[in-house]
This record gives C-alpha cells, sequence and structure tokens, in this order.
C-alpha cells in the first residue's frame, strides 16, 4: 500500500505530515511511502534524510497523489475549484488542486478543520475521496497517541507565553538586585484545555504569577497541579461538552464570567486567552471596555484567533495597540515551532496508521470508535453530522 506525502502551500506554513523517523516505521510496516521533493525542508528534514529510511522523493505533485493509497497533510488539501472569495474564506490557500489529484477511494488523513474548510469537505465527496481529519478524533485513552489537536495546542500554549515574555515592558520573574526587588508579572491564563495548561507552566516556569479560568470547574485540581491559582463562577448549567471540550455558556452564566474576567484583566500585566468551543470556534470573552480597563504596557495575546479571536479588539494574524495595551493574535503557532511540530503530527499520524494496519495495508474499519468519529467523508458522502448540518445551512 502507498503512502503519500504532499507539502503544505498554506501561508507561512512549515509543517510537513511525516518525518523521517515515522517515514522509517511505515516503511518497516511494509508501506511504499513517497515524499513531495522539499516537502520537509522548511521543518528541517531535507529530501535526503527521507530516502534514507526507504521513502522516495518524488517532484511531480499530482503523480505521487495519483498513485497514492493513502494521502498524508497537515492541513486540507487545496481544490482548483475554489474561486479567490473561497480560497481566501479558506485560509488563502492556492490554487493547486490536491483533491482533483486523489483517485476516487483514496484516503485522506490529516487536520482537516471540516467545520472551517466546508467547500473542501464537499469537493473531498464529490470525488469520493475517504477523509479522516485527526483534530476530530475522539478524546480517549485509546486514542491519545493520534490526537494531533493536542499535540499542537501544547505547542501553542508555549509558545504564546513567550510571545507575551517578549512583548511585555517588564520581566516575568521576582528579581532581587542591587537596585532593589522587581516583583512578578501577574499572568491571566483563560480556558484549561491543552493550550491553557502549558501556558499556565511555561508562565509559572518563567517565575510569573499565574492566575486561570475555565468554565468547566472540574478542571481546578489541573489548573493548580501546574502552579496556578484557580478563580471561577459557580455555573447555572454545566458547561462541559465531552471529550474535555467547553459549549457556549448560558446567557446569565456568559455575564457572570464576564465580569469576572473584567476585573481579573484590569489587574494582569499579561492575558493569554486559548478558549475555542468544540476546539474549532472562539467565542468571544474579553470586550473593548475590559481591554480599556487594562494597565498601559499590559498585554494579550489571543491564542483563539485562528478560530475568529478571543479578544473584541483583535485582528487575525495582526499585531495592534490598542490604548497602550498591546494585543497580540498570532495564527497558525506551531507552524513557528516547525520541527517539533512535525515530529510530533508525524507521530500521531503513524499512530493512527499502525493502529489499523494489517497484513501491510490499512484497514478501514467504520465501526471503530476512533475512525467513526475522525470520519467526515467516505463513499460520495458527508459522513460527520456536524460537518453535514452545517453544509445543509450554507
Amino acid at each position: 500500500m502507498r503512502i503519500g506525502v504532499l507539502k503544505e502551500t498554506s501561508p507561512g506554513e512549515r509543517r510537513v505530515a511525516l518525518a523521517p523517523e515515522s517515514c522509517k516505521k511505515l516503511v518497516q510496516a511494509g508501506y511504499e511511502v513517497g515524499i513531495e521533493s522539499g516537502a520537509g525542508d522548511a521543518a528541517g528534514f531535507s529530501d535526503a534524510a527521507y530516502t534514507e529510511v526507504g521513502a522516495t522523493s518524488q517532484a511531480d505533485a499530482a503523480a505521487l497523489a495519483a498513485a497514492s493509497d493513502l494521502v498524508l497533510k497537515v492541513n486540507a488539501p487545496t481544490t482548483g475549484d475554489l474561486g479567490a472569495e473561497a480560497r481566501q474564506r479558506e485560509g488563502g490557500r492556492d490554487n493547486r488542486d490536491e483533491v482533483g489529484w486523489m483517485r476516487s477511494g483514496a484516503i485522506y488523513v490529516g487536520s482537516l478543520m471540516p467545520l472551517r474548510n466546508l467547500d473542501i469537505v464537499r469537493a473531498l465527496a464529490a470525488h469520493r475521496v475517504t477523509a479522516f481529519s485527526t483534530d476530530a478524533i475522539p478524546r480517549t485513552t485509546r486514542a491519545q497517541p493520534m490526537d494531533t489537536l493536542s499535540s499542537m495546542a501544547n505547542i501553542s500554549g508555549y509558545k504564546g507565553v513567550l510571545i507575551a515574555a517578549v512583548e511585555l515592558n517588564r520581566y516575568f520573574p521576582m528579581l532581587m538586585t542591587a537596585a532593589g526587588m522587581v516583583r512578578p508579572a501577574k499572568v491571566f491564563v483563560i480556558g484549561a484545555g491543552v493550550a491553557g495548561l502549558q501556558a499556565i507552566a511555561t508562565a509559572r516556569r518563567l517565575g510569573a504569577n499565574v492566575v486561570a479560568t475555565d468554565v468547566r470547574p472540574e478542571v481546578k485540581e489541573q489548573i493548580e497541579s501546574v502552579g496556578a491559582k484557580y478563580v471561577g463562577i459557580e455555573l447555572k448549567e454545566s458547561a462541559a461538552a465531552g471529550g474535555g471540550y467547553a459549549k457556549e455558556l448560558s446567557a446569565e452564566d456568559r455575564a457572570r464570567q464576564s465580569q469576572l474576567l473584567a476585573e481579573e484583566c484590569a489587574q494582569s500585566d499579561v492575558v493569554i486567552t486559548t478558549a475555542l468551543i468544540g476546539g474549532v470556534f472562539a467565542p468571544r470573552l474579553i470586550g473593548a471596555d475590559t481591554v480599556r480597563s487594562m494597565k498601559p504596557g499590559s498585554v494579550i495575546v489571543d491564542l483563539g484567533a485562528d478560530g475568529g479571536g478571543n479578544c473584541e479588539l483583535s485582528r487575525p494574524g495582526e499585531t495592534v495597540v490598542v490604548g497602550g495595551v498591546t494585543i497580540v493574535a498570532p495564527l497558525d503557532l506551531p507552524a513557528t515551532m516547525p520541527f517539533h511540530a512535525s515530529l510530533l503530527f508525524s507521530r500521531n499520524l503513524t499512530a493512527f496508521i499502525l493502529a489499523f494496519t494489517k497484513d501491510k495495508a490499512f484497514q478501514l474499519d467504520l465501526g471503530d470508535d476512533i475512525q467513526q468519529g475522525a470520519l467526515i467523508t467516505h463513499d460520495g458522502e458527508v459522513t460527520n453530522a456536524r460537518t453535514r448540518d452545517a453544509l445543509a445551512k450554507r
């Protein structure tokens, strides 16, 4: 069975879906692995590094995709069917028709983010490609080694704190100097998923005092275990959506939460937001009035920018200053650490493939809970209910 790895072409993307160490494992498991020439260059993996472990390098991306049973990418495949407006909506992707290159019955595996890429989902179904989206893999113990969403969120949480430390006009740690004591920065982390917990841990390692909140009170112990103080409200309705995700709050709870967030932001030097609904869309948590109440020189790092932004004044992909408050809204942060991001993403994909490999081939088992959860399109149909509903509303 042949695996094809295509180059990532989204603006600023430097990751690759398979690292050489994973290629070696897949070759040993009986797969033929082809890599588009130069696909790993930006992540620090040369074509020679792939050929040394038994993979082949191929310049003709269309031929590689057409000959592959499994096509692997970090991001959604591109399609030449998108017009300029749709391409802009779907992230500025170029006009390579990667979906059209794939043969009917081929399998795509990668972070499709189907609710953000509805036109591409429709194209995959029309071309009868079976598409697995790794960001939809259920968050179960068995599936943990395959969870690309968590791997990439970990990097975002870490890098977000480093960005804040660079932008802040003061030290993070408490310091005793000949000129006197410097008090530590106060960091407020909103959201205690994977990104939030890593942000807390990184800010603590840098010496900051950290306070954190989450709409799921059950994560209080996790917040405290990595060194932060938990603050929160008593909810009238549960905000847990299952699988480690949160759902939108009721109007009453949302108003009470807004007051808490405003009070904490006003006291903080750094605010890091990580909230996503269902791991996809960012709720608006910090309003313009809250930003204006913050101290001059303070910093907001909006890690929800990929989902639209948690701060009303964020401009995804840009840094703005409002009333002396710097608001950073970075996009695709894992791509800024391409070596380790690729390594971890690659290990996740490899774990997924090897879990369903039998007789040197990937076996479809649509009754399996992992495949069932990650399956977005199959046999010409959109199989994922949330994606199907979203398409019906367009």
